[in-house]
């Protein structure tokens, strides 16, 4: 599968599983919500203190799993995971970040402030994916 191809049924399936490799070499899967931009990067908010977290600063080596709904096709993008730095401030880079990152996925919201309080409270962060390769069956 081309790589754009996989990218562009990403866009259009926000769902999907995002996979990290534990210490032990095993997988730990996560189920998550993802964006991706124009540049075809991948954006996706993790908690700090989370396995996937853990594992990513030990091996950013990543895949995300997608899946159409009728369970018989599917795109596995693989790639590099940069992460943020954890947000610390409610006006922090990876706040801002984050914010995007809401926008992309549900528009406005009610309270920003709230919000931007939660990332800080939460100990969240950005990860980016820049996919390397793509494989799977889409039809």
């Amino acid at each position: 599968m081309e790589l754009t191809d996989a990218l562009d049924l990403a866009r259009s399936h926000r769902n999907g599983v995002l996979v990290t490799l534990k210490r032990d070499g095993r997988p730990q899967l996560s189920n998550i919500i993802h964006t991706v931009s124009d540049d075809g990067v991948i954006r996706i908010s993790v908690t700090g203190d989370r396995a996937k977290a853990i594992n990513m600063r030990r091996d950013p080596r990543v895949s995300l799993y997608i899946n159409r709904e009728d369970h018989w096709a599917y795109v596995v993008l693989e790639g590099v995971a940069d992460l943020t730095p954890e947000a610390t401030a409610p006006d922090d880079t990876t706040v801002e970040g984050l914010v995007d990152f809401y926008r992309a996925i549900q528009g406005e919201h009610e309270d920003w402030d709230d919000y931007r309080a939660t990332m800080v409270r939460d100990r969240r962060l950005l990860v980016t994916i820049r996919p390397d390769h793509a494989y799977g069956m889409w039809s």
